[in-house]
């Protein structure tokens, strides 16, 4: 069988995980040592979520890997997580993106989501009309 695999993300002693749900869903978090196949210890200095044993059904994991070693003390992972800008490098991914987006949609006001349909009415109806136009002329 050839080198090539499925999975790209594997667990390992510094891969970053999205946590999905439970009290630090939304957070990233750095996979410090493998407890079990279930469990994990996780840092997340630069997120707010302190070392703690977190199961892998409330992660997701990314494909950002930082260096360091096995069982690392909180200040090694934090150096080594704004050493590869983690924060910036997540913030620019689609992942990221589609999240905040659903976040922003979710907090909108009854008048912003009537603003938002009327332009895209606006921008329905001249699609159409230039449409209509292009076909006529041909």
């Amino acid at each position: 069988m050839g080198g090539c695999g499925v999975f790209k993300r594997f667990v390992e002693i510094g891969r970053i995980a999205f946590v999905s749900f439970g009290r630090h869903a939304g957070k990233l978090v750095a996979i410090v040592d493998v407890i079990d196949q279930n469990r994990a210890l996780v840092d997340g200095p630069c997120s707010g979520v302190r070392r703690q044993a977190m199961p892998f059904k409330c992660m997701q994991l990314t494909d950002f890997v930082i260096k360091f070693p096995h069982s690392a003390r909180q200040k090694c992972v934090r150096r080594a997580w704004e050493k590869e800008n983690i924060n910036e490098k997540w913030a620019a991914t689609r992942w990221a993106k589609k999240i905040e987006a659903r976040e922003k949609k979710a907090k909108m006001t009854d008048f912003d989501r009537y603003k938002v349909m009327k332009a895209k009415k606006m921008v329905s109806a001249s699609v159409w009309f230039l449409y209509r136009v292009s076909a006529f002329k041909q």
